[in-house]
């Protein structure tokens, strides 16, 4: 057990964690590379086409997983966040700050197919409904997250003020999940529950979920590469920061 803390605890620090996250990069972007391709083979091809929706039903295949990483990497963000504050730790401000770039793609890929899949089957390519509006709230608070930290020159005052935004925006998840039973609105309920049962075919819900796992495979990756660059630029004036600042621009040339 004492064998196991010190080896946790031996990656919390920068130095330790940065050539751990260069070794895991290459297995996290290959599995999500194998999974979205098979996740979009079974959606496009595999999958039967929905008896009312037709064949303009499948941008779902994106657009739910899209959705639910909008959503779970925003809680991820805050919880990181929330441990900045709490133990005082740069690590956990650096990674809350790599995730967010990705959480905020993934909610204007959500938006942007949600968009897609509106025009068919609504008539408009936007309606000010209760989901749709509250993940383009989802957005703007990515965005604002992203902009306090970087609108503040003292990283620790642009850490502990995005955290703080970030967990006073974290309220908006739950809205967005069930915004759908709380208020009278044009998008659908929700077609996977953890209470029920699936509301689709089989192989429309293995898509669903491969693409779902590819996504956060993907989630994983990005945000370790992004961690690497947060760690060298805040470690830059350090001798190990400018020795791994040096060697990176030496292996890109």
């Amino acid at each position: 057990m004492a064998l196991a803390q010190i080896n946790w605890f031996k990656y919390s620090s920068p130095q330790a964690f940065y050539p751990l996250a260069g070794r895991m990069i290459p297995w996290f972007a290959t599995i999500a590379a194998l999974l979205i391709g098979v996740g979009l083979y079974i959606g496009f091809f595999v999958a039967p086409t929905d008896f009312q929706q037709g064949q303009s039903y499948r941008i779902i295949f994106v657009h739910v997983p899209a959705a639910w990483m909008s959503m779970f990497l925003y809680v991820v963000m805050a919880i990181w966040a929330g441990l900045g504050l709490g133990l005082n730790a740069r690590p956990s401000f650096m990674m809350a700050q790599a995730i967010a770039p990705t959480g905020a793609l993934f909610t204007f890929l959500a938006l942007f197919t949600g968009a897609m899949w509106g025009k068919p089957t609504w008539g408009a390519w936007w309606v000010w409904d209760a989901r749709l509006t509250s993940e383009l709230i989802l957005l703007f608070l990515y965005a604002g997250v992203m902009l306090l930290r970087t609108s503040i020159d003292d990283p620790r005052r642009a850490d502990r003020a995005s955290a703080v935004f970030a967990l006073v925006g974290v309220v908006n998840v739950p809205i967005i999940y069930f915004s759908v039973r709380w208020w009278n609105t044009l998008h659908q309920g929700a077609s996977v529950s953890m209470t029920a049962a699936p509301k689709m075919a089989a192989t429309m819900l293995t898509a669903m979920l491969v693409m779902t796992l590819g996504f956060w495979m993907y989630s994983i990756a990005v945000t370790l590469a992004r961690m690497r660059c947060v760690i060298l630029e805040r470690e830059r004036r350090s001798s190990w920061g400018m020795h791994h600042s040096h060697r990176e621009a030496v292996e890109v040339h």
